[in-house]
């Protein structure tokens, strides 16, 4: 074959190179993937909070993270454990925040994490005011809570849910501007 057909056929194959981007689009479009690695706003939010619930959920096993280790039971008011000496748990309660480690799962796709947010922080909405009306002293304080959960709880609803909406919304108007 002659190098002028091998010239030929690598023109036709090869597509025409592409415009370069201005400097605007490129510095809009290369600091957020330097700094977030590719993953919107939303997936970073709820992949921190997937590690962080997994790591609570660790350190409740974990004695002297965990005072009154020993006093550490499946579920109920009865279990007088407290992570960092501040909130009460018990197996049962452990276990809840491992499952809500979910989220470092959830953070794989933009529209599971905001959905991870949402639904977790309105779970969290109806943890919070449960523990807020129920007798801590009665058979219904069965994960247990205390006043330090209940605090925590509507904190992490508030925050859950607004990452989630606010991030999400970050994230379409970024595909919308892409």
């Amino acid at each position: 074959m002659s190098y002028a057909y091998w010239e030929q056929t690598r023109v036709r194959q090869d597509p025409a190179p592409a415009a370069a981007p201005s400097r605007a689009e490129s510095r809009r479009t290369a600091a957020p993937d330097r700094m977030t690695g590719g993953r919107s706003l939303v997936q970073i939010f709820a992949g921190v909070f997937g590690a962080v619930f997994a790591l609570v959920g660790v350190l409740g096993f974990v004695p002297g993270i965990t005072t009154m280790y020993g006093d550490l039971g499946f579920a109920g008011r009865g279990s007088e454990a407290e992570l960092l000496g501040l909130f009460q748990i018990s197996v049962a309660h452990n276990i809840v925040h491992l499952v809500f480690g979910v989220g470092l799962l959830a953070a794989r796709k933009a529209s599971t994490a905001r959905l991870y947010l949402i639904v977790g922080g309105a779970l969290y909405l109806v943890v919070g005011l449960y523990g807020s009306i129920i007798d801590r002293d009665g058979a219904a304080n069965f994960l247990p809570f205390n006043y330090a959960d209940n605090v925590l709880h509507f904190g992490l609803s508030l925050t859950m849910v607004a990452l989630g909406i606010v991030g999400g919304v970050l994230y379409k108007r970024s595909r919308a501007t892409a």
